[in-house]
């Protein structure tokens, strides 16, 4: 019998066991086999390995958050409120917004000062009319979210100064690109700002707060944006280029959904001439930060190496497969942008405990 076989008979108890034991010389290997189990166990099994990977080194802490967060008991919250109180860890706070009592976030809500931390807090405490929201804290589309599930009204002229701040924000944001997932189907030619993600959450937000004259003066500014892109030197040129793609449709966009902007939403911008070039193609965003493209590529070719680290720390198999074979992440130009929405939820997972 291989020695790798023998690996995968051994009971979890053990790997368990050697894993705990630092000087046990097996602390790795039974690391990746229990992370490969674990969903397959039982849950007292599960557990045992939760808090023998919370009581570990910070690396492994982070694998255990992130499966605290999902399969909360009860018997975790003293260790977990001790590594809070000890380290400060952000996923921790995750855990501990989301499944503490609420008065425990109430007596410490300035110790949780991760990025989108205190938005979480106002969600948890969205039932709680004594719950202060402080707006200040909070960004445009935070505070359309949490004025939604805290029951705040929101008044037509407060809901329509929301939304063009959040479309003059994403205008001028050198790193969002993120459509709605409707900006990926087929019958998609272009893209204009009622695909911008952000303001398609903001447009969901409104409705649910029935700001309905807000929402629907937004699609006649829409339809006017998307006839000037329709008839922009711009987007006749991108047609003729098969090399053309989103990133490029959405600086197009960008471009005359800033121009159609109010000046009460651009009152503290620099002269139009100084952010747009309207004789180029290009738009505010490769005008201001001609290396973003670079950025972009760079941060996608990155996401896929790690996601082939993941891979081979869960299975031994790609591991090895890699090893044999010398196989490597390389730039391919033909999938950058990736051709796929962001995400299909409303806030990205990945980002945020709840």
């Amino acid at each position: 019998m291989k020695d790798y076989d023998k690996k995968r008979n051994a009971p979890i108890a053990q790997l368990i066991k050697n894993y705990i034991d630092k000087k046990s010389g097996k602390v790795s290997e039974s690391r990746k086999e229990i992370q490969w189990r674990f969903k397959y166990l039982d849950w007292k099994d599960q557990k045992k390995i939760i808090l023998a990977f919370l009581d570990s080194s910070k690396t492994d802490r982070q694998w255990g958050y992130s499966m605290a967060l999902e399969l909360w008991d009860k018997s975790f919250e003293p260790k977990i409120k001790e590594l809070w109180e000890q380290f400060h860890e952000e996923k921790c706070s995750w855990i501990a917004i989301r499944h503490f009592p609420t008065e425990y976030i109430s007596e410490n809500i300035e110790k949780f000062t991760h990025r989108r931390n205190y938005f979480f807090i106002c969600m948890r405490m969205a039932d709680d009319k004594n719950f202060v929201i402080e707006k200040d804290k909070l960004s445009p589309i935070e505070y359309l979210a949490v004025a939604y599930h805290s029951g705040i009204r929101i008044k037509e002229d407060e809901g329509r100064d929301l939304l063009y701040n959040i479309i003059h924000d994403v205008c001028l944001d050198n790193n969002n690109f993120y459509l709605d997932r409707y900006a990926y189907d087929d019958d998609v030619n272009e893209i204009t700002p009622i695909l911008f993600q952000d303001v398609s959450f903001a447009l969901y937000y409104l409705q649910k707060l029935n700001c309905q004259q807000t929402v629907s003066q937004f699609y006649d500014w829409n339809y006017h944006v998307t006839k000037n892109i329709s008839e922009s030197q711009e987007l006749k040129d991108l047609s003729k280029d098969n090399t053309s793609n989103r990133f490029l449709y959405t600086n197009v966009a960008k471009k005359y959904a800033y121009l159609a902007l109010d000046n009460k939403y651009k009152a503290s911008d620099p002269p139009i001439e100084d952010v747009l070039k309207p004789e180029g193609w290009y738009s505010i965003v490769m005008e201001l930060d001609p290396t973003l493209r670079e950025k972009e590529r760079q941060a996608f070719l990155e996401e896929k190496m790690q996601t082939l680290e993941d891979m081979k720390d869960n299975n031994p198999n790609v591991e090895k497969l890699v090893s044999n074979m010398g196989l490597e992440i390389s730039e391919d130009f033909l999938t950058f942008p990736p051709n796929k929405t962001s995400e299909d939820i409303l806030f990205d997972k990945t980002n945020v405990p709840l």
